[in-house]
């Protein structure tokens, strides 16, 4: 279990490759987390990470560990679709913004066929108050490299229930660093939840965004 690692992980301050984390108490800041948590429910978005601005969109139920990591055309468009009415519009390929806050929500770009998830924002900067907006496994990868070992895996067991995660895709890039290491061992447990969670309403009756 990966409680073994825990305190080895309390100790590691996470990398921080993706651009600058958030910072707290911004007024516009205030006003879009609150926005967002009064936004209409979408079964297939939702705001996996408050404090790390993180947006997931809904991928599959089930992945092969070699099946492509990206958000696909109807991902990106059920996510702009449901901004919308937040006043957020898209300005660019893969950048939306909320003009009146100067709020800017940004989708990585695809990097390669065999690119790992875990560098999935790295060449995509954010400012202080940016959001990020990633598939399940992209957002599982950054809350295990931004968030202690136990935190994290109850941050994406809270995700994996509502958004399934190619879990064996993230076990194939995990790297022989601490922070990899004690995340590692919960790959097995993450599993089993998964598993329950496709096999029990509302998950199983859940289709794919094509």
């Amino acid at each position: 279990m990966f409680q073994k690692f825990a305190k080895l992980w309390q100790d590691i301050r996470p990398e921080q490759p993706d651009g600058v984390l958030p910072e707290q108490g911004g007024g516009s800041d205030l006003a879009f987390a609150k926005m967002l948590s009064e936004a209409g429910k979408d079964p297939y978005v939702c705001v996996a990470d408050e404090a790390l601005r993180l947006i997931s969109v809904f991928d599959d139920l089930r992945y092969d560990r070699a099946d492509m990591d990206l958000l696909s055309r109807p991902m990106r468009q059920r996510v702009i679709t449901w901004l919308a009415p937040l006043g957020v519009r898209q300005v660019s390929g893969n950048v939306l913004e909320h003009a009146d806050l100067n709020i800017r929500l940004l989708m990585p770009k695809f990097r390669a066929l065999g690119a790992s998830p875990f560098d999935a924002t790295r060449d995509t900067p954010r400012g202080s108050h940016d959001y990020f907006i990633l598939t399940p496994t992209q957002t599982a990868a950054f809350l295990a490299t931004h968030h202690q070992t136990d935190v994290a895996v109850s941050a994406i067991e809270t995700l994996i229930a509502q958004q399934p995660v190619n879990l064996l895709r993230l076990a194939d890039y995990l790297e022989a660093t601490a922070q990899h290491q004690a995340f590692a061992d919960a790959i097995g447990h993450l599993r089993w939840i998964q598993r329950q969670a496709i096999e029990s309403e509302p998950l199983n009756r859940r289709r794919a965004l094509r």
